[in-house]
């Protein structure tokens, strides 16, 4: 199995799963290495709370990896939301601690969350758009992040309402997002938590990586984005035949920062 390097537990907001169970579970599935990249979304409106207790984080999340030293390698991460209002907040906190990996994602849009019908509701027909322009001025902003996580992310949602997507459509945003990844020494995250609500592609989808693989991008990651043990490591197989078809060989393992290359 792969290594899963984007997963929640209690820490953050919206999971209820004790980091225990999510290793077990990685255990179970025949992993070696995981990764916790609890949420960090702060000063935004939600029902959610998505400020992480960093505090109690580092002093959790050590022991959990020493309870299960020669079972499972457990890594300490974090998904920041970037948001460009906070970058220097992002900035001193990607500094502060001793992460083995910082997932970079966006997931508010001028304060909305496509995760709720309203952001549908507001944008229209601009809203896949506008939700790629964000991405972009975000990573133009800040590099405070190992890995891009779910470039696609809004997709998962807007099929209800009727948006249609491609690369194609938007290639003119994403090509951009894609030469900052590739120049700054980032990762390409496969995320494949949005196949286990529906779709038939991970985030980003094939031809964004397709893409990404031209214009010379070789870091990619695997994330389940599982913020129960019934998701982890979902679908790993299926995204990673799809990633060699394109022709990548490798993919990407993180710890203290530093990227190691494993074979596909």
């Amino acid at each position: 199995m792969y290594t899963d390097q984007h997963i929640h537990s209690s820490w953050s907001g919206d999971s209820e799963t004790p980091a225990s169970d999510q290793a077990d579970r990685a255990i179970a599935l025949g992993m070696e290495r995981i990764c916790f990249t609890d949420h960090h979304d702060p000063f935004v409106v939600s029902d959610v709370d998505f400020e992480l207790d960093f505090k109690g984080y580092f002093e959790d999340m050590p022991k959990l990896h020493e309870a299960y030293s020669g079972r499972l390698d457990i890594g300490i991460g974090v998904e920041l939301g970037l948001q460009t209002h906070i970058a220097d907040h992002l900035e001193m906190l990607a500094k502060a601690y001793p992460f083995d990996l910082i997932i970079g994602s966006v997931h508010f849009v001028e304060g909305l969350d496509p995760y709720y019908p309203e952001y549908f509701e507001k944008y229209g027909d601009r809203a896949y758009t506008l939700y790629f322009e964000t991405v972009l001025e975000n990573i133009r902003l800040m590099s405070c992040y190992d890995i891009l996580g779910h470039l696609d992310y809004i997709v998962r949602y807007g099929k209800g309402f009727g948006l249609t997507y491609s690369y194609d459509e938007y290639s003119d945003i994403i090509d951009p997002i894609l030469r900052i990844v590739i120049d700054g020494g980032k990762a390409l995250e496969c995320n494949t938590g949005g196949m286990s609500r529906g779709l038939s592609e991970p985030d980003p989808c094939y031809d964004v990586f397709r893409r990404y693989r031209e214009m010379g991008g070789e870091l990619i990651t695997f994330g389940s984005d599982a913020h129960d043990p019934s998701t982890l490591g979902c679908y790993f197989d299926e995204a990673g035949a799809m990633l060699r078809d394109i022709g990548f060989r490798y993919y990407t393992v993180y710890r203290g920062r530093t990227p190691e290359m494993h074979k596909l």
